[in-house]
């Protein structure tokens, strides 16, 4: 992924998570966003039980192949798998909103 790329998808999901979640929940829920190569994974945060700590929940990945955005969803066992009904596209965009729609019930617990 290029500098400009990597540059315009921070500045997206940012301002996703930003209108995501509401401030005064903040402290209970959070969003993140994480870069590994050509992947960008969306990752839920909540506080664990009875620590000062928060546990990452994996929503979905990202990954850009041959210039189009692929969405990946993350089993049990912490293996991605390639969603073969959500088309491949260029639009970033347009991928993370069929995330946020979630009509599957496959990305947000």
């Amino acid at each position: 992924m290029d500098a400009f790329t990597k540059h315009r998808i921070e500045k997206i999901m940012s301002d996703y998570i930003e209108q995501k979640v509401p401030k005064n929940i903040r402290n209970q829920r959070r969003l993140n966003f994480k870069f590994r190569g050509n992947n960008v994974t969306l990752v839920e945060e909540r506080p664990a039980f009875q620590s000062d700590r928060w546990v990452e929940l994996h929503i979905a990945q990202f990954r850009l192949e041959q210039n189009k955005w692929k969405v990946y969803w993350r089993d049990s066992k912490e293996k991605w798998h390639f969603v073969e009904d959500i088309i491949p596209d260029e639009d970033f965009i347009k991928q993370l909103m069929i995330v946020d729609k979630d009509d599957r019930g496959m990305f947000w617990r």
